[in-house]
């Protein structure tokens, strides 16, 4: 295929994960899914196992990888409070060591990334909806912090990232999800069901 690249997806075995893999691959795209199954299915993407374009390794992103690609996606990350308060010490390394890993990654091979961010970031919010320029409330100490504050940390170092090398990134900043979704890609938007509180 003339335009196919070859796209790493970490967490690709989540919700959101799994569901921008099988999108991918249905384009044409040679898909590498890593996930650490620590909240990801491997369930989710049943459909994709014989699939020649399609590969799943299981992997930690608070650990370094070195393989090729083209683009990543990094959704790596427990996104349920249940989920990322069970170990917040290793919530906050997964969105901080698993961002500083997947950008240097990006930046050894010029490769395009991708953060899945959260509203979380934004923390307690007094104004509704946010808006971009909205610096939020937070707290550093709360139950949500280690899940806010990572985040918050992996978006800094993607902005940083991109002034000081030049790489070329995409933060999306993901509200309340679910049900049947499709999802952001580098080249354009497609839908999904996104709810704000």
């Amino acid at each position: 295929m003339k335009n196919q690249k070859k796209i790493l997806v970490t967490g690709g075995a989540g919700f959101l994960g799994s569901h921008l893999c099988k999108l991918l691959v249905s384009e044409g795209h040679d898909v590498l899914c890593v996930d650490n199954f620590y909240t990801g299915n491997k369930k989710n993407l049943e459909e994709l196992r014989d699939n020649p374009l399609f590969e799943i390794i299981r992997h930690d992103v608070t650990f370094p990888l070195y393989v090729e690609v083209d683009e990543i996606y990094n959704l790596a990350c427990p996104a349920s409070p249940v989920h990322y308060q069970h170990d917040p010490v290793q919530t906050t390394k997964t969105s901080v060591h698993g961002a500083i890993n997947m950008l240097g990654l990006a930046k050894r091979l010029n490769a395009k990334i991708l953060q899945a961010s959260t509203s979380e970031i934004y923390g307690d919010p007094e104004v509704h909806p946010q808006t971009e320029d909205y610096r939020g409330r937070v707290n550093i100490l709360g139950p949500r912090a280690c899940y806010d504050e990572g985040k918050r940390c992996a978006e800094t170092l993607f902005h940083d990232y991109h002034i000081q090398h030049n790489l070329r990134i995409k933060i999306m900043r993901i509200f309340n999800t679910y049900g049947p979704t499709c999802i952001p890609t580098m080249a354009g938007w497609f839908p999904i069901l996104l709810f704000r509180p």
